[in-house]
């Protein structure tokens, strides 16, 4: 497993970018989503670790259009994130 940190931000939709664990070095892929549900689908596919404070943390984010999560990425998934 992979530890990523996904930001996101509200412009005429939602924005995210990855960092790796380090929080320093971005990863090459950028995500549009229309919606924040799809960025609350990612955070508790992606982290095993999404508790009912977390959750709210999250839609507080949400509210004030912007935020970040921890992520639990497979190799996969990961690669995915490293490639353009």
């Amino acid at each position: 497993m992979r530890r990523v940190y996904m930001s996101f931000l509200e412009r005429s939709g939602w924005w995210c970018e990855f960092l790796e664990e380090d929080l320093k070095t971005p990863l090459p892929k950028k995500l549009a989503v229309a919606s924040r549900d799809k960025i609350l689908e990612m955070a508790r596919r992606g982290s095993s670790e999404l508790n009912l404070e977390q959750e709210q943390a999250l839609h507080h984010a949400f509210q004030i259009g912007r935020g970040g999560v921890w992520l639990n990425l497979t190799e996969e998934q990961y690669d995915r994130l490293k490639s353009k």
